[in-house]
């Protein structure tokens, strides 16, 4: 029997009836009418054959709710083994459901430790595009170890100050610390509103009472980054990027060699400079979604920030970026495939790249099988560490150069839009040839800036100039020096 793959679940097309596809044994997608995929998968129970609906409809990265086909194949071999075992997973899960909510309401008589109730916010209060993976990391280091056995009904906004200033002023990590503090108060506001948490939490919020100023080091401002990569910092990463790959490959002995940062990174750098788009939205694109003839890249809506799909119109830069990654990724799938599994690479892959190999602004001890050096710090560390979501906002604050207008920006980078509901919903136009002339802009100014020289004649809104802006914020972006 041929299993269904990715590419052919996303070929299927709604029909005036619903109808059902074998994706594995046991398991088929059922294509309804309205277009929407769900999951089906039949087994048998004491000689009886049943059909059921997994809980989550199909979709092809599983975040958001969604259930991805390796998630699909996996869950339905736990359900026949299940099956087969004499067990039906249905009554399995209303029974552990049943469980789940005798527990909730003995919380109360067995004096929940705060422990429970994290627990219970990450299964029920809060969904975060990596399945909540950075906020148990966080709690399970700093906060659970100190208060996670004591009792939810004593906890007091005296003992969350101690815990935070441990982190915020003892261990020097102020951004963390405020983190923290807001995902604790994010916290308690949902149990203060739900039963058994609101009785326990008779006596409020403990984290509305804890100040920042009281758990930060003292002149510590919480600021909005605003790092971009000047024109020098532009062309010195991409020499950086040729020396490293020179230096390997003249290498006598290239097993203890330096191996340059991998090409596909390299590209996915340039891609976010050339598109101004995400990082994350970047490194789960398919093939499918990218359009090399007409130069287009389709972002859908399950992979963005603002849950909206987006259209890309793609420079020539950007266009020679994704030709580039299509001649060493183009017969998977995914534009950036893991190497270990199936799917696309961890979305923050990029960016621990970037971070690893800027350690003189990392306080912290080497960490074990990543690498540890300061190969990409750029213009001698004098203008602070870089990432790849710099690259974004040096994308926009280069098209501002370029005089395109903020609204045609925010739609290039995909933003919530600002304004009234009232304006949104009766604004429709949709700006494509705005857009594909920014992009455009964009990447004819990366270009220049790469092709080196002192001064480049700078395109805006229709004409040519080679003057400076008058702007200073924006300067940079004129001259080349």
């Amino acid at each position: 029997m041929a299993k269904l793959t990715v590419r052919g679940i996303e070929a299927l097309k709604p029909k005036k009836a619903g109808y059902k596809v074998t994706a594995d044994r046991g398991l088929y997608v059922r294509v309804a009418p309205d277009g929407s995929k769900t999951w089906l998968v039949r087994y048998v129970v004491a000689g009886k054959q049943i059909q059921a609906r997994l809980p989550r409809a199909y979709g092809s990265s599983g975040a958001d709710g969604h259930m991805s086909l390796a998630q699909a194949v996996a869950e339905n071999a736990r359900v026949q083994s299940l099956a087969r075992d004499g067990i039906d997973f249905q009554v399995q899960r209303a029974e552990a459901e049943r469980a789940r909510a005798e527990a909730r309401a003995a919380a109360i008589a067995a004096n929940a430790p705060f422990r429970t109730l994290f627990e219970t916010w990450l299964a029920d209060g809060v969904s975060r595009k990596d399945g909540n993976a950075e906020l148990r990391r966080s709690f399970e280091k700093d906060i659970l170890p100190t208060i996670g056995d004591k009792p939810v009904r004593e906890l007091t906004d005296t003992q969350l100050l101690d815990l935070l200033r441990n982190v915020g002023r003892k261990r020097g990590r102020a951004r963390t610390a405020e983190r923290m503090l807001t995902e604790m108060r994010q916290l308690f506001r949902w149990a203060i509103k739900r039963q058994p948490w609101r009785s326990l939490l008779a006596q409020g919020n403990p984290a509305e009472l804890v100040e920042l100023k009281l758990v930060v080091p003292h002149g510590y401002e919480p600021r909005i980054r605003e790092r971009t990569l000047s024109p020098d910092e532009i062309r010195e990463l991409r020499d950086i990027f040729s020396n490293m790959v020179t230096a390997y490959e003249a290498a006598k002995n290239k097993r203890i060699a330096d191996r340059p940062v991998q090409r596909e990174t390299q590209i996915a750098l340039w891609i976010c400079l050339g598109t101004g788009c995400r990082i994350g939205e970047l490194l789960q694109a398919r093939w499918e979604h990218v359009d090399l003839e007409k130069a287009m890249w389709f972002v859908p809506r399950e992979n963005t920030k603002t849950h909206v799909d987006w259209q890309v119109y793609l420079s020539q830069f950007a266009l020679q970026q994704f030709k580039a990654l299509h001649d060493r990724t183009g017969k998977s799938d995914w534009c950036f495939p893991a190497s270990q599994q199936e799917g696309h690479v961890f979305v923050k892959s990029v960016s621990k790249q970037v971070g690893d190999r800027q350690t003189l602004f990392k306080n912290r001890k080497p960490l074990a099988h990543r690498r540890n050096d300061d190969s990409l710090v750029l213009a001698n560390g004098k203008n602070g560490e870089w990432t790849p979501h710099d690259l974004r906002r040096t994308a926009s604050t280069m098209m501002q150069a370029l005089r395109i207008s903020p609204d045609v920006i925010d739609r290039c980078q995909n933003h919530v839009l600002p304004g009234s509901k009232v304006r949104r919903h009766y604004l429709h136009h949709d700006y494509i040839e705005e857009k594909r002339e920014a992009w455009r802009l964009l990447g004819e100014r990366i270009d220049a800036i790469l092709s080196a020289g002192n001064v480049v004649p700078l395109k805006r809104a229709g004409r040519e100039t080679d003057q400076k802006i008058g702007c200073s914020a924006c300067e940079s972006f004129v001259s080349l020096n």
